[in-house]
């Protein structure tokens, strides 16, 4: 349990909030490239960490992210019209370019110096992995661009899904670095079989283990920690035991165990207090990697199908998440499509920012009490000394970073593993 003040500094990152300022110290990825490919095309409303913004490429293909309010009188830049390397307000024709230079200043007489003193307020950016990445913190702090494993191969495939969720992210994040629930919530799409590993086909995931209640056990990293969910192997349970780690590199990204065919992630960024970014991502091979359109479609978050313009889900709690009662009653779990959605349900269904100060926890629990450890003592250091966590010379190249799951001796110490690996 948290205490209500605790709650808040885990939770609130709007403004001068700790928390947000902490990830202000990172490079965020703000929205997908694929919504800003055109030159010239309509620019990109963005929420991120309740400031307003706005990403456009221009003429010449450079990405620009602007505050999202015009300097003149504060209309709505991303009304505006992207043309000749520059994004006009239609309010009164101020233009400014990617890097917040006024070009023109339709409104004012043609003797006017003030376009000389006009700055608009630009945000250096990077792409990879198939993100557009921004830096909102203080300039002199920028640290270096440092892509997560999934955008550090750019010959990978990474397949991303894009949903805006009406909750705070700390219950999403919670939900992503959670293993136990997957044996119960998703038992209808991660179903137990007599594999080796994980594996997975276009219908399901496949797990060589029915043990719905993993041990756990906990290390910490300079970018945030990892732990192995310890479950009996359906094959030589006596002998062995199923291992599934995840990553957990702070504050934004998880690295979920892999299957035969490609690597999983998420990625949640905080649009404000109460709506979040959640990006689910397959990665890997491109010869066995899912592709994009088949990763949506497999997971029930296909864009004008399961998914409104503003990338809000058509399953809400107004609808009961399009829950089918006969396919539970038929042997389905939740009765909800999409492992994702399931997901969601949980967490709305707690409301936009859950009360921690009542809930229960017990063994299984154990990551979600070191998530809330750490990153309340990130948010305390970040208030009090102005450091953010996962940013120094101690923490390691991201690249390395892998989740890992394997059905191993239990004379083997998974930690061993999983560090020699990212030594390679």
């Amino acid at each position: 349990m948290l205490t209500h003040e605790e709650n808040d500094l885990l939770c609130r990152v709007e403004g001068d909030a700790p928390m947000g300022q902490l990830m202000r110290r990172h490079w965020i990825p703000v929205c997908l490239s694929e919504e800003v490919a055109e030159p010239d095309g309509t620019p990109v409303r963005l929420r991120i960490l309740g400031d307003e913004l706005v990403a456009f490429r221009d003429t010449d293909g450079k990405l620009g992210l602007l505050d999202g309010y015009c300097p003149h009188r504060r209309a709505l830049l991303a009304l505006g019209r992207n043309e000749d390397c520059g994004l006009r307000c239609l309010y009164h024709g101020w233009k400014f370019d990617v890097n917040g230079n006024a070009m023109e200043l339709a409104s004012e007489p043609p003797e006017s110096t003030l376009k000389e003193k006009v700055k608009h307020k630009a945000y250096p950016t990077r792409e990879a992995g198939g993100f557009v990445w921004a830096y909102l913190g203080p300039a002199a702090e920028m640290p270096e661009f440092d892509a997560p494993p999934f955008a550090a191969d750019p010959s990978a495939q990474v397949s991303i899904l894009r949903i805006k969720i009406p909750c705070n992210w700390a219950q999403i994040q919670e939900g992503q670095i959670d293993s136990a629930h997957s044996s119960s919530l998703h038992h209808s799409d991660m179903k137990p079989a007599r594999v080796a590993g994980a594996e997975a086909d276009d219908k399901s995931w496949y797990r060589p283990s029915t043990d719905k209640s993993p041990k756990l056990q906990i290390e910490r990293t300079p970018y945030g920690f990892h732990y192995a969910a310890i479950r009996r192997p359906i094959k030589n349970a006596a002998s062995h035991d199923y291992i599934r780690v995840t990553e957990f590199i702070a504050p934004f990204v998880s690295l979920i165990p892999p299957n035969n065919l490609y690597k999983v992630a998420s990625v949640i960024v905080p649009a404000d207090d109460e709506t979040s970014w959640f990006h689910f991502i397959a990665w890997g091979d491109p010869a066995t990697c899912i592709k994009t359109t088949e990763w949506r479609q497999f997971c029930a978050a296909e864009p004008g199908v399961d998914l409104n313009p503003d990338w809000s889900p058509v399953r809400c709690l107004e609808n009961n998440f399009l829950q089918d009662r006969q396919a539970m009653k038929d042997g389905n779990m939740t009765g909800i499509r999409g492992i994702p959605n399931q997901d969601i349900a949980m967490w709305v269904g707690m409301g936009p920012i859950v009360d921690r100060s009542n809930d229960i926890l017990g063994a299984s629990d154990l990551a979600i009490v070191e998530f809330r450890r750490l990153m309340l003592d990130a948010a305390k250091r970040m208030r009090d000394e102005g450091k953010a966590i996962g940013i120094g010379s101690d923490v390691p190249v991201r690249a390395g970073i892998q989740s890992y799951q394997e059905v191993l001796p239990k004379t083997v110490d998974w930690r061993n593993v999983v560090n020699a690996a990212a030594a390679e």
